[in-house]
């Protein structure tokens, strides 16, 4: 038994655009809900929201194109992470990035 097969990469050619059009979506639109997915967690899990709660409402996301950020503007908020030397460190950014970055490739997978 033979079988063969013939692509027509004409065609794959002509919509190749759409495809690298749809993915770069597929992309943004992955990398926005893994973004909101970090700060939630950020939000819910630092280290100093049952005093004033300033901290927590300061935490900021962006999400340009392929690029996105997760911060704080309280003016404080990286030291809660990293610690000063007379102050300990809070981590509170790096585990929820480090929870939920494995999960880009199915958040991409579920715009597609």
């Amino acid at each position: 038994m033979n079988i063969d097969v013939k692509v027509d990469d004409a065609e794959v050619r002509r919509n190749l655009g759409k495809l690298t059009d749809k993915m770069k979506k597929a992309m943004e639109e992955g990398m926005k809900d893994l973004i909101v997915d970090i700060a939630n967690t950020v939000i819910k899990v630092h280290p100093w929201k049952t005093r004033t709660g300033n901290n927590s409402r300061s935490i900021r996301y962006e999400v340009k194109d392929l690029t996105a950020s997760v911060f704080s503007t309280s003016g404080y908020g990286g030291y809660l992470e990293t610690g000063t030397a007379t102050a300990p460190a809070f981590p509170y950014f790096k585990p929820a990035i480090d929870r939920h970055l494995p999960t880009l490739g199915q958040h991409i997978k579920e715009h597609l």
